[in-house]
């Protein structure tokens, strides 16, 4: 099914309705909405930091430690 053809089916169906149930309706498609626009928020920002510099000279650190510094190791 195609995208215009499950909006023009959505529509019947909430004009067949009556006024509360198509309110519902509403405030779930103002949340569906509102989840899609901070995943794709999250997933910009994600995007945005990992294409910074902004930590690039930590690749040039060398390595203060190492595994044999460990007094202790944990294992799972």
């Amino acid at each position: 099914m195609t995208r215009q053809a499950i909006i023009e089916k959505t529509v019947k169906v909430i004009n067949l309705l009556p006024e509360e149930k198509a309110s519902e309706i509403s405030d779930f498609v103002d949340f569906i909405s509102m989840k899609y626009e901070e995943q794709k928020m999250t997933e910009n920002l994600q995007k945005m930091i990992s294409d910074s510099n902004t930590f690039s000279f930590l690749k040039d650190e060398e390595d203060l430690y190492s595994f044999n510094d460990l007094k202790v190791s944990y294992n799972d």
